[in-house]
């Protein structure tokens, strides 16, 4: 699977009595058995807030620098994918229990995140050539 992109939206309002002004979408772009798919994450706004609860990350943007920098936003929809590979059959998928949230976060190793959006930047792309590389292994 070759990972094409990874991007973060706050969603606003299109009509007054709409409420998706609380929520965030995190969108991945990837090639799987030569078919271009996007998965689409969408999920309460409030865990942006409380990032910290469920990974590492001090502060957003998580890493980076400019232009270059990653928002917790940016990496959603690519945790879940890495932690269920699974989703790469499907387009959406929504998020509004804390718990359900932080389990994706569970056992990632985010020190190799970098290594995904830096490869993004660099050569438009990220061979992805086990999920499992990015999940942390018992000792």
């Amino acid at each position: 699977m070759k990972i094409i992109a990874c991007k973060g939206f706050e969603l606003e309002k299109t009509k007054s009595n709409t409420p998706e002004d609380f929520f965030n979408k995190s969108e991945l772009t990837f090639i799987d058995d030569g078919k271009e798919k996007k998965l689409h994450v969408l999920y309460i706004r409030y865990f942006d807030e409380i990032f910290d609860e469920f990974t590492p990350f001090k502060q957003d943007p998580l890493f980076g620098e400019g232009d270059n920098s990653v928002y917790f936003k940016d990496i959603v929809a690519l945790v879940c994918l890495l932690k269920d590979p699974e989703l790469r059959h499907r387009k959406r998928l929504y998020l509004n229990s804390k718990q359900e949230f932080a389990a994706y976060f569970k056992e990632i190793n985010y020190n190799k995140l970098p290594e995904i959006f830096g490869s993004l930047q660099q050569k438009k792309g990220y061979e992805l050539r086990s999920p499992l590389e990015f999940i942390m292994q018992p000792k």
